[in-house]
């Protein structure tokens, strides 16, 4: 009898805890790391060679939109292709449990508002076997899957579900709402929800405009139903918000953690400029850290949540939007296949149309972002995160004497329409960005992956850490960024299991090759139900990747083995 299922040989060890790399061998049997040793002698049927590859836990993903795509797709792209082998999705208040069949479309287009998920695909491809959050968590666990998922409870469909048309208002809810948000908030707690969600940001709206249910909600609501949470549970909350009031916000956060002893998390972004409720955002995120600081100093547990680059928005015709997107001409050609479409804009006559209109009730990342000619820059592979701030559109259109409008226009026509921008909303702040990667009280998240699917495509985020940070400009040094996607992301969710290389661990793993790690720029495919598209990254480098002993991923292809699980609540040591 074999007593190993799987012997890694030879690989570069860099185990998740920060410490330094080291060679060794990895074995293991039935889904768990059994040794680790310079040269195991046991015996295997499957052996993977590693030599002069470095061997990583696999990557955890805490802040992902899947709740859609989950129920029906078994990958989990772009996390799982790039590495991840545990993602955590309900992030942000949004998602599909409660709900009521009336309510069906309601959350739809929340969802298709807040995190830009197609509504056709979410409505073709949701099967709605549910209707309570617990029912919702069996719906994906009978889902076979190639990565792990863990689900926070969102507070949206909570309010919806208890208050409806009252909650769509953003009415105030009475003692009896609350109680009952309470109660079933318990119920899905104990079914394994790892945490709850909300969002407090005007950016968050429904596909309409509006504001979404949980948008400046009261304070004390949400106190209240932080009470559910237990920290012995390994329970998190998680909060976005435009923090116009920073100590009132933050208390949120501080006495959820002083009541309950659960963690609190929030994204943490560097705002240069204008915050979206149009205050200024300049410090913003060095007080949001000295509240963390405090907070940890007085014994809670609250980490901001930050990306090792900036967010940004992609647009032009593959994408989801574009500058011209809203102008009416525009939106009377966009029912148009897409070649069809791309001729019809060629037409002088359009042009000249297009450019003469505004855009009519814009998506709000088209309010903030369609005319920043300044702050928009080519998309070319390989992409670069941080470009060189004088090749913008306003700069290139100047150097051809033409106005910046009609040079973004004639350029998205470029190869067969194709072509691409990039626009850093937040986070463009490359000399401040290793200070948050680094602070002892922050965590990465904010991939996004599975949402915002037509115009953002962040779940490479662990993968550029390593890319941008570690081989290029050496900022962070390769045990620590390790770890900082392993294991620092696996005891902010208590999944205490995973997210180290030693006996005992969950055995999942990357084997990546350093040298040749690279990220390509992202590309639109087109396989969401009912047709939908959405851009897709991919990366050379990550050899294999290894889900509880099975190869899941080799040279970025699924191997179509499927040994992801639900996860229920904490994991035990």
């Amino acid at each position: 009898m074999n007593q190993f299922d799987l012997i890694v040989r030879n690989g570069t060890i860099v185990d998740g805890t920060g410490a330094e790399p080291f060679q060794a061998d990895i074995g293991v049997k039935d889904g768990v790391i059994t040794e680790v040793a310079k040269s195991l002698r046991g015996l295997t049927d499957n052996e993977i060679d590693a030599t002069n590859k470095t061997v990583t836990p696999g990557f955890i993903d805490v802040h992902t939109h899947y709740d859609g795509q989950a129920t029906w797709d078994a990958q989990l792209m772009p996390s799982s292709n790039l590495g991840s082998t545990t993602v955590v999705q309900g992030n942000c208040g949004v998602g599909f449990a409660p709900c009521h069949i009336s309510d069906h479309q309601t959350l739809i287009e929340m969802m298709e508002g807040v995190e830009e998920i197609p509504g056709t695909a979410l409505a073709e491809g949701l099967a709605w076997n549910w209707e309570s959050f617990p029912e919702y968590l069996d719906a994906l666990d009978a889902v076979p899957r190639s990565i792990d998922l863990a689900a926070l409870f969102p507070h949206g469909p909570l309010r919806v579900y208890v208050m409806g048309e009252r909650a769509l208002n953003r009415e105030a809810a009475t003692a009896e709402d609350i109680d009952q948000m309470q109660q079933l908030l318990k119920e899905g707690l104990a079914a394994g929800a790892v945490g709850f969600s909300t969002s407090r940001t005007i950016l968050h709206r429904s596909l309409h405009g509006e504001q979404i249910p949980t948008y400046k909600t009261a304070t004390e609501e949400l106190k209240q139903l932080g009470e559910m949470l237990d920290g012995a549970q390994g329970h998190v909350l998680q909060m976005i918000s435009d923090w116009d009031d920073v100590d009132d916000e933050f208390s949120i956060l501080r006495e959820t953690a002083a009541k309950t002893n659960a963690t609190g998390t929030f994204t943490l972004l560097i705002l240069r400029g204008n915050t979206p409720s149009g205050g200024s955002a300049d410090g913003l995120w060095r007080k949001l850290l000295d509240h963390t600081e405090q907070a940890q100093a007085d014994g809670l547990n609250v980490r901001g949540q930050v990306s090792p680059r900036p967010v940004a928005i992609m647009m032009g015709h593959p994408a989801s939007m574009s500058s011209f997107s809203f102008r009416p001409t525009f939106k009377q050609l966009a029912a148009l296949p897409a070649d069809e479409m791309i001729a019809q804009l060629k037409d002088p006559a359009v042009k000249s149309q297009i450019l003469s209109e505004e855009n009519e009730d814009p998506h709000v990342f088209m309010e903030l972002m369609s005319d920043r000619y300044q702050n928009m820059y080519l998309l070319e592979d390989p992409l670069e995160y941080f470009p060189n701030q004088d090749n913008n559109v306003a700069a290139l259109a100047a150097k051809e004497g033409r106005d910046a409008d009609e040079w973004l226009y004639d350029y998205f026509l470029g190869k067969d329409g194709q072509n691409m921008v990039y626009i850093p909303a937040a986070n463009f702040a490359e000399d401040l960005i290793p200070d948050l990667l680094t602070h002892p009280h922050t965590v990465m998240g904010l991939g996004d992956g599975g949402a915002h699917v037509g115009s953002i495509c962040d779940a490479s985020l662990n993968v550029y850490l390593l890319t941008k940070w570690v081989k290029g400009d050496g900022m962070v040094d390769l045990p620590t960024a390790v770890r900082m996607i392993t294991r620092d992301p696996a005891e902010l969710y208590s999944l205490n299991d995973r997210g180290v290389i030693a006996a005992g661990k969950k055995a999942d793993l990357n084997i990546i090759d350093m040298n040749r790690l690279k990220l390509h720029a992202p590309h639109v495919v087109h396989d969401l139900p009912a047709g939908g598209s959405r851009l897709i990254q991919d990366c050379d480098g990550i050899e294999s990747t290894i889900v509880a002993g099975e190869l899941t991923y080799h040279h970025g292809q699924p191997t179509g083995t499927m040994p992801g699980k639900l996860v229920r609540g904490q994991r035990q040591a």
